[in-house]
């Protein structure tokens, strides 16, 4: 599947694509995934906190930018909290809300993540 001549980034999936085995994600890590769809691209990350995961949409509400500068560096040091590389901006993992930086009052654009019987799926919007 190609991306559309406008390359179009999408900020949701559809419920029920496999990710990858949760056991592919170390336990405080993230993990950053693209999804191609024929409407365009996704690109999102999930982070792993024991068997619990939190996934978001790619995109710092300050700017617009990607959140990491590096493969999966989408954690703080000490992988308490989602950080933006860019701007510093700090992220609460369990609900995307801005706990630091230039983006007071806003939050990361939630990507519903499950586990199923050990594998990452995503899940509908509504579920969450």
């Amino acid at each position: 599947m190609t991306e559309p001549p406008d390359g179009r980034r999408l900020f949701a999936t559809p419920a029920g694509i496999k990710l990858a085995p949760l056991k592919a994600i170390d336990d405080g890590k993230a993990r950053g995934f693209v999804v191609q769809m024929r409407a365009g691209r996704f690109h999102g990350f999930v982070v792993r906190q024991g068997d619990d995961v939190h996934g978001y949409a790619d995109k710092c509400p300050h700017m617009g930018l990607p959140l990491a500068q590096s493969l999966d560096a989408y954690l703080a040091p000490g992988g308490g909290l989602i950080a933006c590389s860019w701007h510093s901006a700090l992220f609460d993992i369990r609900d995307g809300r801005c706990v630091g930086g230039p983006c007071a009052g806003q939050r990361l654009i939630p990507w519903p993540v499950s586990v199923d019987d050990g594998v990452i799926v995503t899940m509908d919007a509504s579920a969450a």
